[in-house]
């Protein structure tokens, strides 16, 4: 049976978002239809913006940090049930060396799976008003939609008491910052890190690194405002200025090299002044998407320093997410003071504020 929604969909990578009525249909083996009471925008639902035209794949449906009530479930599906208040998150195959070994993000079908603009077998769960298909399954959810069916292994049970219109982020954004300090990175107490960024992804990291008792917490930005904030979240220095003055700067500020460093900003010459800034045996993680290069002279590269890409803070999301929800309703983890609320039918304003640096979070709320 199909049902009618309302969603934003991208019909051009460099055209507006329209928000119009949708056909969805029934979930299908192993999917949940969601109603979404909320959903984050994030850097990554805006890609198309960034890439050619030629790999702009046809209208889609994005929204990858989605929260909201299941409305129904199909074949297979035993772990959740209509009422269940959930955030989704990414999915993955399950079968590949890399989910073999428990590293869900870093699945080796993940593409397929999150960004195809359908199931994996190329059919979509969206048609328009003329009855042609929109994409769907972003991250397994395409969750800037009403109504939506999603991949149940996106699907992450929260305590229903929780006001769901402040958890979406946990999806991705924040379960990205916070992981990458909490579980890639591993930041013991005492230590000193530094993140560059500070948007929704590196706020939360600053928030992880005052859980985590690191000793010196210094964030890069060049947005005087955001800088502020990190401060309020636990940073224990700022840093502005041009990229060629970091590395000098992050020595100075954390007394001769910083143990570990987060990139989020995808700047070429950023990341390289976060690896100058490393001590001898510091780690660089980096989740920022940039397209250029990076480039490292031999010696530095054998100096001990080490950096790694991060996906989804190398989190497991059914652990993770209610353990980070639980920390918010606790006070401790305070990533929603970062929301604004956007209703959907104000998805290019939310787009804006966000690229101006006006705001940091955006969330579309569905009526």
């Amino acid at each position: 049976m199909a049902h009618i929604t309302q969603a934003a969909v991208l019909r051009a990578g460099t055209g507006p978002f329209t928000v119009e009525e949708l056909s969805v249909g029934d979930p299908g083996d192993r999917e949940v239809l969601v109603r979404i009471v909320a959903a984050g925008m994030c850097h990554t639902d805006l890609l198309a913006r960034e890439l050619p035209p030629e790999f702009f794949a046809g209208p889609q449906v994005y929204g990858h940090e989605g929260a909201g009530i299941i409305e129904s479930v199909g074949a297979g599906v035993t772990d959740v049930g209509p009422g269940d208040h959930v955030v989704l998150s990414f999915t993955s195959c399950h079968h590949c060396p890399a989910c073999d070994a428990g590293r869900r993000p870093y699945c080796f079908n993940f593409a397929l799976h999150n960004m195809s603009g359908g199931r994996p077998d190329g059919s979509s769960v969206f048609t328009d008003a003329n009855g042609d298909r929109v994409g769907s399954h972003f991250f397994g959810q395409s969750s800037f939609a009403g109504l939506t069916v999603v991949a149940a292994d996106s699907v992450v049970k929260v305590d229903a008491g929780l006001d769901l219109r402040r958890l979406g982020p946990l999806g991705c954004g924040v379960q990205t910052g916070a992981g990458t300090i909490l579980n890639t990175l591993a930041v013991e107490p005492g230590a000193s890190v530094v993140i560059a960024g500070a948007g929704a992804l590196g706020l939360s990291a600053v928030m992880a690194a005052k859980l985590a008792g690191a000793g010196t917490i210094v964030a890069i930005d060049r947005h005087a405002n955001r800088l502020e904030l990190a401060t309020r979240y636990g940073a224990t220095a700022t840093l502005g200025g041009s990229p060629a003055e970091l590395a000098d700067l992050i020595r100075e500020a954390t007394g001769g090299g910083s143990r570990y460093a987060f990139d989020t900003t995808g700047n070429a010459a950023v990341v390289r002044s976060l690896y100058d800034g490393l001590d001898n045996i510091g780690t660089l993680a980096m989740a920022g998407v940039g397209f250029g290069d990076v480039t490292f002279d031999f010696l530095s590269m054998i100096s001990g320093r080490r950096i790694t890409g991060v996906m989804e803070g190398d989190a497991v999301p059914t652990e993770f997410i209610p353990h980070l929800a639980a920390l918010n309703a606790a006070g401790e983890f305070p990533f929603h003071e970062l929301i604004t609320e956007f209703p959907i039918a104000e998805i290019n304003d939310a787009e804006a504020a966000s690229a101006s640096g006006a705001v940091i979070k955006p969330v579309l709320t569905f009526p």
